[in-house]
């Protein structure tokens, strides 16, 4: 049978990315993302239910998240489930852990944000300015924001 694997969340860091390295030269980043999650109840109160996830990035998008972001910075990642199972070395007991492997994720917050110790965010782009319609036999100029994969 056939699986799929793919969660996307939205949060806020809870503490500083921890970035190591292997020895081999690939770079680790730990974060915590806490996810809130608000609804009203039958008598019309506001609950909020807050859930922490680690997650784990490799190589450069590590460093990257490792350079921007600090405790509080907002973050969208997208990835995969993970089971990290271990027995406790003071109690012999098995555990277990669910956590997401990082596979692509975007800055969210405002443009100035990096001032006030939040993460940089891409901002609004400016809009291109209307070109004139083309003369005669002219092909019109390729769109500046084209995004062919290839």
């Amino acid at each position: 049978m056939a699986g799929y694997n793919k969660v996307i969340l939205i949060g806020n860091l809870t503490r500083d990315p921890e970035l190591r390295y292997t020895p081999q030269g690939v770079a680790i980043a730990k974060i915590g993302l806490a996810v809130n999650r608000t609804w009203k109840n039958e008598a019309g109160e506001t609950k909020e239910e807050v859930t922490f996830v680690d997650v784990d990035a490799f190589r450069r998008q590590a460093e990257t998240l490792a350079q921007y972001l600090k405790k509080g910075s907002p973050l969208m990642v997208e990835g995969r489930l993970k089971l990290d199972q271990w027995d406790d070395k003071q109690t012999g007991q098995k555990r277990s852990r669910l956590g997401v492997v990082l596979e692509g994720f975007q800055f969210l917050g405002g443009g100035n944000r990096g001032a006030e110790g939040g993460a940089p965010g891409p901002g609004p782009k400016p809009a291109a300015p209307k070109s004139e319609a083309p003369a005669d036999g002219e092909a019109p100029p390729p769109p500046e924001d084209d995004d062919v994969p290839f």
